[in-house]
């Protein structure tokens, strides 16, 4: 049975958590870090959307950010 769709927030406020399978490793290194922070940041610059904060762990990651 599929999952049901998530419902929009009013506020347009979102916790997004990333995981990686079974506690998998998703950076490696330092590199890793930086290439995913580019990547979010390029995207706020295309879809406008405001990054209130972020944590990036090993093997998952917390973003707190508004649509508009």
């Amino acid at each position: 049975m599929p999952r049901q769709p998530r419902e929009k927030s009013e506020s347009g406020i979102y916790h997004i958590m990333l995981r990686g399978i079974n506690q998998q490793t998703i950076f490696e290194d330092n590199e890793d870090y930086f290439k995913f922070v580019e990547t979010l940041e390029n995207y706020k610059a295309v879809s406008g959307y405001k990054v209130f904060a972020y944590c990036l762990m090993s093997n998952h990651i917390h973003i707190l950010l508004k649509v508009e």
